[in-house]
């Protein structure tokens, strides 16, 4: 049976034939192999997942998605929502709440600089990370991180919903379909997801920035009384 091990094997394998950008000056600097993905943090038993863009310096250094400030955000977010109050000031990587969710990004990379990966190396890794959401991962609810993140689940919609459901006021309060797919030993694998959207968490991101933490407290509260 395959596990997340063997997957990683697979995306570095994957990534060791032919190259593409990775910002390798971040990798030597944290003394991490630059082609070995940093895939996902959290619980695949987890009813959440959430669903960045790529890797930044300190998820390279931590070895785990979503753990910079935005990340930061997004931790301390879902363990109030469980435990009804802040983390301790102490904990800066807020572990505990990875007993609720599951992190991870569209490319297992970092890209060089702050910018997106291109289409070409998102679709190079598309099958390993859908084959951890439909296969590996037990939830089905996936709350997107900005526009790159929400994109990557439209294949597997009808796009014009999609490119109608993003362009909605209300997009950040609404939930759309899909049914990804992924390979597996038995044929193609189906899982039907619920992507709810949030802005990206960046402190860059001045148009959302300050309403983030309020925008992923009540999608929270709301899948938080959906599960129980």
């Amino acid at each position: 049976m395959r596990t997340v091990e063997t997957l990683i094997a697979d995306i570095e394998r994957e990534a060791r034939r032919t190259d593409f950008p990775i910002d390798r000056p971040v990798y030597e600097k944290a003394g991490r192999d630059p082609v070995r993905p940093i895939l996902c943090a959290g619980s695949l038993a987890a009813p959440l997942a959430v669903f960045g863009r790529d890797l930044g310096k300190d998820e390279v250094a931590a070895g785990e998605p979503l753990i910079g400030a935005g990340g930061r955000l997004v931790r301390v977010g879902i363990y109030e929502a469980w435990n009804g109050e802040p983390p301790p000031k102490s904990d800066r990587r807020v572990e505990a709440a990875l007993e609720h969710a599951l992190l991870t990004n569209t490319v297992p990379y970092k890209p060089p600089g702050n910018k997106a990966y291109a289409t070409s190396v998102k679709e190079r890794f598309r099958p390993f990370v859908a084959e951890l959401l439909a296969n590996h991962w037990k939830g089905e609810h996936v709350i997107t991180l900005g526009t790159e993140a929400f994109q990557w689940f439209a294949p597997y919609a009808d796009e014009s919903a999609f490119e109608t459901f993003w362009r909605r006021d209300d997009r950040y309060e609404g939930e759309i379909g899909c049914v990804v797919t992924a390979r597996t030993a038995a044929g193609n694998a189906r899982k039907p997801l619920t992507i709810l959207p949030l802005p990206h968490p960046s402190p860059l991101n001045q148009r959302w920035y300050k309403q983030f933490s309020g925008l992923l407290a009540r999608r929270l509260a709301s899948l938080r009384a959906g599960f129980s």
